[in-house]
């Protein structure tokens, strides 16, 4: 398998797909949120990059979802598994791609993990607290159990926090069901990205899609039935355009914070695949200005 990683912006899905053209494969997408159906332009699935020179690129992991309901690291790796299997049977190399670090290590250090399940009485005990408040129960949670797995930092909402909070509760009292997965040996290439060029590539594809309808879109998942708390638990996006169309912010606001949002998580994903380095799995980076055709001889080169 090669896996291709890099921050928002960078330019991976053109690049994977690019490759996958080249070299007859597939695509697995490793994007928390693509794998929600009508959530296009927010979650920037870019499918017109699948087309390559008329040719349809097969990818998997993407509108597999309805809006509303909550897809999890337990659900990927199930997932993952089913696609990756498949994709080998067939005779074709699976290219994994995206921005999640989590989902991405998991596969490829074969995390063991178990389906948890809701804990009313735990969550009746959290409510009312502030995303500080459970931002440190979720830090001391984490020196207990050792876990790598829920980056507090990333916890940008009350509703992710407390379920993080219910995860880590259920593996210091229950001991983790051992269905471990099988790491996944894959070549590890990272879109690297000068700082202030991601920076100003994020604004600029900001403007892009609310340009190109993303009010529109969350307004048409809202009047869905989709309530406004389900689509701000996603984040980014969907948490600062839903505040701009239920009334709690003006759009300059919502701009404004979304921009720094972005800004934030951005740096956040380049944090967590330097963490990846130093657990161990080796990330050949590659520069993202050079043209595509360099990229992907640079890949194959690697690959060989």
């Amino acid at each position: 398998m090669i896996t291709i990683l890099g921050p928002t912006a960078c330019g991976k899905t053109e690049l994977a797909a690019r490759l996958a053209y080249d070299l007859d494969a597939e695509i697995i997408s490793a994007d928390s949120r693509q794998v929600y159906r009508g959530m296009d332009i927010g979650t920037g699935k870019d499918l017109d990059d699948y087309t390559v020179n008329g040719k349809q690129i097969p990818y998997h992991l993407i509108d597999i979802c309805k809006p509303g309901e909550k897809y999890n690291l337990f659900c990927f790796q199930q997932d993952f598994h089913g696609a990756y299997n498949d994709i080998i049977s067939r005779g074709k190399l699976p290219i994994l791609c995206g921005g999640t670090g989590l989902y991405i290590e998991s596969v490829l250090r074969g995390y063991s993990l178990s389906p948890v399940p809701q804990n009313p009485e735990l969550r009746q005990s959290l409510e009312g607290k502030s995303l500080e408040e459970l931002t440190m129960i979720l830090k001391e949670l984490k020196a207990k159990t050792g876990s790598t797995m829920h980056n507090t930092t990333d916890v940008d909402s009350c509703q992710r926090a407390i379920r993080a909070i219910e995860i880590e509760a259920h593996n210091l009292h229950t001991p983790m069901d051992r269905r471990m997965m099988p790491p996944v040996d894959s070549l590890v290439v990272g879109i690297n990205i000068d700082r202030n060029l991601r920076r100003e590539r994020i604004t600029k594809r900001l403007k892009q899609r609310l340009d190109n309808g993303m009010v529109d879109e969350i307004r048409g998942i809202l009047a869905s039935g989709v309530s406004p708390d389900d689509l701000i638990y996603y984040g980014l996006e969907y948490k600062y355009v839903t505040l701009y169309v239920i009334g709690k912010l003006s759009y300059d606001e919502m701009f404004r914070q979304l921009e720094i949002a972005i800004h934030q998580f951005a740096k956040r994903q380049m944090t967590w695949f330097r963490g990846m380095e130093r657990r161990g799995t080796k990330i050949h980076w590659i520069d993202s200005q050079l043209n595509i055709e360099e990229k992907i001889k640079l890949i194959k080169q690697l690959w060989q």
